[in-house]
């Protein structure tokens, strides 16, 4: 197995950047997150636009991601 010559100049996290758990808990959750009757959705777990992106067939039940 081969063994890199260089070190990382940079540090993977910069400081004073805030990591996404950390922005919820001071500026709370984004609008939309929360549907009162399905409780989590496709957007919690992807960001996608869950208006957009229905089921491909209006007969396949709501199902969101892990």
């Amino acid at each position: 197995m081969a063994r890199f010559d260089s070190k990382a100049e940079l540090p993977a996290h910069t400081p004073g950047t805030p990591r996404g758990e950390e922005r919820v808990k001071t500026s709370g959750r984004e609008p939309g997150r929360r549907h009162p009757k399905i409780g989590r959705m496709a957007r919690d777990s992807t960001s996608i636009n869950p208006e957009a992106r229905g089921p491909i067939d209006p007969r396949m039940p709501h199902i969101p991601p892990a």
